[in-house]
């Protein structure tokens, strides 16, 4: 997932929102796993735009290098494309996911022995020493000098590409869609030669989601309210979702997000008058650190009687597939389950 720095940084310390993956979206292997194909130059040189900036690539990436960003996309992406050998320094996790063995796989990934930053990532002279010939980003932020990291030109003399995954180039995830998760898998699948890899996987959470929609499409959309699980355990609306992905993801479910014209940014900080004003029909709970999700939501649920989401019981927990990620179709799924369990 991918956020505004203020919230990314106050979610990475408050929450420790931190997530990766591992095979397809549904936990199947795609292809060979083997990089024979990314350690070949068959099929090189490749070219693509990024930011303004134009990437040529001689050869596949070997030494790549994943910035934390409050992300939860570029090592999904990676792991779900069988390139985690290509990854000299990780720095996203979660500790648990949607899909089966991710979490264990991201554990299995080096860090490079980074001392981070207080943005909680890596500043400038680590990574010029982990040598990185590709250096990952969710957004522009992670390349910034004033907040000590290494540019993108700083990168490029000493032989690195750098890559900002879609939607970041401004730093405002309040935009992104699914689509945006498919333009990552296939970027990455250009970039690495496997591009039949990533459009086999495209293809799969296409088919997927359209299998849902089919089925949710007509009747009324329930509204939903997405957040986060809070450390504490106490009610806390700081972080209500009311853009990104999140509301792509709630259509393709049948939903809605109820409290999506509360903000213009991807967070909307919600008083308790307006959340229990607001006919909440269901809610999903994002888990995040050592939370525990189905807890917070029979928690919430109880706070708000008044809700038609308390009075059914109707909540979902979710983690990794909630973000920007090859695995959104099984959030879209679980979602729709909950939201039209007629039509599941």
């Amino acid at each position: 997932m991918s956020m505004n720095r203020p919230a990314a940084a106050a979610l990475t310390a408050a929450l420790c929102l931190l997530t990766a993956a591992c095979g397809s979206s549904s936990g199947d292997e795609v292809g060979d796993r083997s990089t024979e194909a990314a350690g070949s130059t068959s099929g090189y040189p490749v070219t693509l735009d990024n930011c303004g900036r134009k990437l040529t690539f001689e050869k596949a990436p070997s030494r790549v290098v994943v910035m934390n960003g409050a992300s939860v996309a570029e090592v999904s992406t990676l792991l779900a494309l069988g390139l985690e050998d290509r990854i000299v320094a990780n720095q996203q996790g979660y500790g648990r996911s949607e899909v089966p063995g991710r979490a264990e796989a991201v554990k299995k990934l080096p860090t490079g022995g980074i001392k981070l930053n207080g943005a909680g990532d890596i500043p400038r002279e680590a990574m010029i020493g982990l040598r990185p010939d590709l250096t990952l980003s969710v957004t522009s932020y992670g390349f910034e000098q004033k907040n000590g990291f290494a540019t993108r030109e700083q990168l490029e003399q000493v032989g690195a590409d750098s890559y900002i995954s879609p939607q970041g180039c401004d730093d405002d995830p309040s935009r992104m869609t699914v689509a945006d998760s498919y333009q990552l898998l296939r970027d990455m699948g250009k970039i690495f030669h496997v591009g039949d890899r990533a459009e086999k996987l495209i293809a799969e959470s296409e088919k997927n989601i359209a299998a849902v929609t089919e089925k949710t499409r007509t009747g009324k959309a329930p509204k939903v309210m997405v957040l986060f699980s809070s450390p504490s355990g106490d009610i806390d609306f700081s972080y209500v979702f009311a853009k990104g992905i999140v509301n792509d993801i709630l259509a393709k479910a049948g939903g809605t997000n109820a409290f999506e014209d509360t903000a213009k940014t991807l967070f909307a900080d919600v008083s308790k008058e307006k959340a229990a004003a607001t006919d909440v029909d269901a809610v999903v709970v994002i888990g995040a650190g050592d939370t525990d999700p189905a807890a917070y939501a029979k928690k919430l649920l109880k706070e708000f009687p008044q809700w038609p989401a308390a009075k059914t019981n109707t909540y979902v927990t979710l983690s990794d597939s909630m973000y920007l990620g090859p695995s959104n179709d099984l959030a879209v799924k679980r979602i729709a389950e909950v939201l039209h369990p007629d039509a599941a």
